[in-house]
């Protein structure tokens, strides 16, 4: 079997965590390389429900590997919290589970830092999780964060805390009107931290080197969506980190030779959390109508997600980014009560025709949708298990979206469960 990376290929909540949970029967070691707690990846397997924000899925596998990748901002106590849920559903990931010592670490600051900015945006706002993501990305970037080894050792931890106080205090006070870092506060609680995490802790670019060199099969996990990639997305309204393919080779540390099949996940209709122009949303009783079939609410926030019809352009981004190799279309079954289904097909802007989401986010404020019609199936898809038994007009359906984006269809699901999954086409 070849490694695969696993991208969202929309906005985000694809669905990416059921095609990993899926796909990690035939793999060995699944690596989570990019994004942090922002990300709420929900997996259903038979009547317990995971969500999981930093761990990867493959974790409920008990002969499977995960790895967190140096590409993730990690919160220790959001891990913690998760390792804890596993041992409580009688999961144990010791041994099993790996968090490499060069991943950046969130701490209390950045996600006040995120609200206070958030606030002060106003209508602006970007519409972030308020998790501290972006402002722990920012000190990464500047040079003044704290990785995970550092909270193995004081002596690496106290001057990294200190330098980043001295740069933040001012900030805090004086912009924000919230309270300083006190930073003997940090040192103590993240040794504390560091220590409860260390066994977990190692240098996760040799792990995957010898187990690409032993010929384990791996699976790279992305969180978000293209989309909202920093630099492929509708910037500002995007993530704090590259989301895209060829970021599974930096966040994990692993050579891009590594990488073979690029598995895009998109919903067979669009949605998209938080702020920015969505040039398919729905905001009358069909969008209400998606969001409530679909439960299209957010794992992280509970937030509503936004609503609208599968966008071509958008996923046809996302296969020239990414380097697509397969589509997983999920969430089909959500469709199954409608009479008639639209397709984004383009977009119209500005007197021109366009088959590609503009990268300038006021352009892509001023498109319009181009549509095409297709007949529903009205029927229940959620107990097909074959191509052969989808009713023809579904057939149709994922056949007109294949080749809008001139991807070949890997796979479909149609429900939450790991058995409501067919496979088309994954060689």
């Amino acid at each position: 079997m070849a490694n695969r990376v696993v991208i969202g290929s929309q906005w985000g909540d694809e669905g990416k965590a059921k095609i990993v949970d899926f796909l990690t029967l035939d793999a060995d070691v699944i690596v989570r390389f990019q994004g942090g707690a922002n990300a709420g990846h929900t997996v259903e397997v038979g009547d317990q429900k995971f969500v999981f924000h930093l761990i990867p899925s493959g974790i409920m596998h008990d002969n499977k590997v995960c790895v967190i990748g140096n590409g993730v901002v990690l919160d220790p106590i959001q891990t913690l919290a998760e390792i804890e849920d596993l041992h409580q559903k009688g999961i144990t990931p010791e041994g099993r589970l790996f968090i490499a010592d060069n991943a950046h670490v969130v701490l209390p600051y950045h996600s006040a830092l995120d609200k206070a900015k958030e606030k002060k945006a106003g209508k602006a706002a970007i519409g972030t999780t308020g998790r501290g993501i972006g402002p722990c990305y920012s000190d990464k970037v500047n040079r003044i964060g704290v990785r995970v080894g550092d909270l193995l050792d004081e002596k690496e931890l106290r001057p990294r805390v200190e330098a980043m106080a001295k740069v933040h205090n001012d900030e805090f006070v004086a912009m924000y009107n919230e309270a300083p870092i006190d930073s003997e506060v940090v040192i103590r609680d993240y040794l504390e931290l560091g220590n409860k995490i260390r066994a977990f802790v190692c240098d996760v670019s040799d792990l995957l080197h010898k187990a690409l060199k032993a010929g384990k099969r791996l699976i790279f996990e992305g969180a978000q969506g293209t989309i909202l990639d920093v630099d492929q997305g509708t910037y500002p309204y995007v993530t704090s980190s590259n989301t895209v393919a060829g970021y599974a080779s930096c966040g994990a540390g692993v050579g891009p030779t590594a990488l073979d099949q690029i598995v895009g996940v998109v919903k067979a209709y669009t949605t998209r959390v938080g702020n920015g122009p969505f040039p398919t949303e729905l905001l009358d009783a069909c969008g209400d109508n998606l969001r409530q079939i679909g439960n299209e609410y957010g794992a992280t926030t509970g937030r509503n997600r936004r609503c609208g019809w599968f966008d071509a352009p958008v996923v046809r981004k996302a296969a020239m980014v990414n380097g697509l190799t397969h589509l997983a279309i999920t969430k089909l079954d959500v469709l199954d009560t409608f009479d008639s289904i639209k397709i984004c097909t383009a977009y119209k802007c500005d007197g021109e025709i366009l088959d590609l989401i503009p990268n300038q986010l006021s352009k892509v404020g001023r498109c319009e949708p181009v549509y095409e019609e297709m007949p529903g199936w009205k029927q229940d898809t959620t107990a097909c298990k074959s191509w052969g038994e989808l009713p023809e007009n579904a057939k149709n359906y994922l056949k007109r979206l294949a080749e809008l984006v001139d991807v070949k269809i890997g796979m479909v699901s149609v429900g939450a469960r790991r058995d409501q999954s067919i496979i088309i086409d994954m060689e």
